[in-house]
C-alpha cells in the first residue's frame, strides 16, 4: 500500500513500497501460468521445473510482476479514495534493482466532480423559418438535371453557358508547353468552374470546329507552384458541343426516383428540407448552451487531459501547415495561449457532457452507431471502404461511440433548458458552424 501522498487540487503523487518477496511470489505465479502452455525440449508441456523458467524468463516475468503489484495498490487506493483517474499514472522506478524491495512513485490527475446544473435556469433561443417554396422548385430542377441528356448539336451551334463542350487542349507558359496541361476530347461543362478562371469562359460562343488560344492566369495560390500566378496560353480545338436536354418534370420522372407522383416528389423534398431547417436550428441551440456551460459552469481541470488536447491540436496544426510549405499566412500561425484556452474549453466541455450524460443515463445504441457510419458512408463514393475501415478500426468506432454520446448528451439537456422563439430567414439558419 502507499506510505505518502501529496494532493494539490486534482494532481496526486504517491509513493509505495513493494517488498523483494512479494515482487518474486508474483512473479513466480506468472512463470507458473506460463510454463503451463509453454514448450520447452525435454519437458513435457505443464512440467518444467519452475527453477528452469526462472533462468529463461524471470526477468521478463519480474517486470510483469511490478506492474501488476503496482496496478493492484492503485486500484486499491482509488476505490479507498472514491476517485476516478483522467489519465493512465506516470511511473517512477528508476531506483530499483531486481533482487531489492522496490520503491516507486507515481502521479497522476483525476476527474473532477462535476456540480450541480440548474439547466432549467438557463434560457436559449430557438431560431425557426418558414420554408422557402423556391427551395423546393431548386430541388426538384437539380434532379431534371442530375437526368438530363447531352445531345450533340449542329456545326453551326455556338456554345453556351451550361453546355458541354468537347475539346482537345495544350497549355504553354510563353512558347513552352507545360507538364499536366494537355489533353484530348475532353468534355468540359461551361459553367461549372472545373477549370482555372477565365478558362470556361472564353470557350462560350465557339463551335465545333474552331481552333483558337484562350489567355489565363493561373491563380496565386494555385497547387502548382511552377504555375502559380504565371500567364498561360491554352491552344484550344472544339471537336463538338453538347447541349442538356431536361426531361419534363412529371410523374414519369417522379417514378423513376422512386415517388408515385410529382406531388409525392414535392412533399418529400419538403419533409427533407424541413428536416434540414430543424436540425440547423437545433445546431445553433446546442452551440448556445456549449457556450453557456463553458462560462456559467465553474470546473477543475486535470492538466494531463489539456495537455493531451493541446497536443493533438498541435500535431494536426503542424500537418496542416507541412501541406502549404509554411506558407499558410498570419492567421494559421500558432498561439500556444490561444491554443491552450481553447483545448481548455474542449476538455471542459467534453468532462461535463461525459458526467452528465453518465448520470442522467445517456445510451449509444448499436443503432446510433449504424446509423452514423451510414452517414458517414453516403458522403464517399465508395461506402464500402469506408464500412470497412470501421470493422478494422475499434479505436475509431470508440471515436465515433463518444461523439454520439456528446451529441446525445447535449440534446438531452436541450430538453431541461427554457427556449424563446425567433422568426428568421432561411440562409440565417445556415449560417453559422457546427456544434463546437
Amino acid at each position: 500500500m502507499f506510505k505518502k501522498e501529496k494532493i494539490k487540487d486534482l494532481h496526486y503523487s504517491v509513493n509505495g513500497l513493494i517488498t523483494a518477496d512479494e515482487i518474486q511470489a508474483a512473479a513466480d505465479e506468472i512463470l507458473t501460468e506460463y510454463g503451463a502452455k509453454a514448450k520447452m525440449p525435454g519437458f513435457r508441456p505443464g512440467h518444467i521445473p519452475l527453477s528452469i523458467l526462472r533462468q529463461k524468463y524471470n526477468a521478463s516475468a519480474i517486470s510483469e510482476a511490478i506492474d501488476k503489484l503496482m496496478n493492484q495498490d492503485l486500484n486499491k487506493y482509488i476505490a479507498d479514495k472514491k476517485i476516478r483517474l483522467a489519465a493512465a499514472p506516470k511511473a517512477d522506478l528508476s531506483k530499483w534493482e531486481i533482487g531489492q524491495d522496490a520503491e516507486y512513485s507515481l502521479e497522476f490527475d483525476i476527474l473532477p466532480t462535476l456540480p450541480a446544473i440548474d439547466l432549467d435556469k438557463f434560457t436559449i433561443t430557438k431560431k425557426t423559418a418558414k420554408l422557402d417554396e423556391s427551395e423546393v422548385e431548386k430541388s426538384l430542377e437539380n434532379i431534371r438535371k442530375s437526368r438530363s441528356i447531352a445531345e450533340k448539336q449542329s456545326d453551326d451551334y455556338a456554345a453556351q453557358n451550361g453546355d458541354t463542350a468537347v475539346i482537345d487542349f495544350t497549355g504553354f507558359i510563353g512558347d513552352t508547353a507545360f507538364d499536366g496541361g494537355a489533353a484530348e476530347k475532353h468534355p468540359l461543362i461551361l459553367g461549372s468552374g472545373a477549370f482555372i478562371p477565365g478558362f470556361e469562359e472564353q470557350i462560350i460562343g465557339h463551335k465545333s470546329g474552331d481552333e483558337f488560344d484562350v489567355n489565363v492566369k493561373f491563380p496565386s495560390d494555385y497547387h502548382a507552384e511552377n504555375l502559380a500566378g504565371q500567364d498561360a496560353r491554352f491552344a484550344v480545338k472544339v471537336h463538338e458541343v453538347r447541349k442538356h436536354k431536361l426531361p419534363e418534370l412529371n410523374d414519369e420522372l417522379a417514378k423513376a426516383v422512386g415517388h408515385e407522383s410529382v406531388e409525392k416528389l414535392r412533399e418529400h423534398i419538403r419533409n427533407i428540407l424541413t428536416e434540414q431547417y430543424d436540425e440547423a436550428s437545433k445546431r445553433e441551440m446546442r452551440n448556445e448552451l456549449l457556450d453557456i456551460l463553458a462560462d456559467k459552469v465553474k470546473l477543475d481541470l486535470p492538466e494531463s487531459l489539456v495537455d493531451q488536447e493541446l497536443n493533438m491540436a498541435k500535431q494536426e496544426h503542424d500537418r496542416e501547415h507541412a501541406k502549404c510549405d509554411g506558407d499558410c499566412g498570419k492567421d494559421h500561425k500558432w498561439d500556444d495561449k490561444k491554443e491552450r484556452k481553447d483545448a481548455e474549453r474542449r476538455v471542459k466541455l467534453g468532462l461535463i457532457l461525459a458526467e452528465w450524460g453518465t448520470q442522467n443515463k445517456v445510451e449509444v445504441t448499436r443503432d446510433d452507431l449504424q446509423q452514423a457510419v451510414w452517414a458517414e458512408a453516403s458522403r464517399y463514393p465508395n461506402p464500402q471502404q469506408v464500412f470497412e475501415f470501421y470493422n478494422k478500426n475499434q479505436n475509431a468506432v470508440a471515436m465515433l461511440r463518444g461523439m454520439i454520446f456528446e451529441r446525445k448528451a447535449l440534446d438531452a439537456m436541450l430538453t431541461h433548458v427554457k427556449t424563446k422563439e425567433k422568426s428568421v430567414k432561411p440562409t440565417e439558419l445556415f449560417q453559422q458552424a457546427d456544434v463546437r
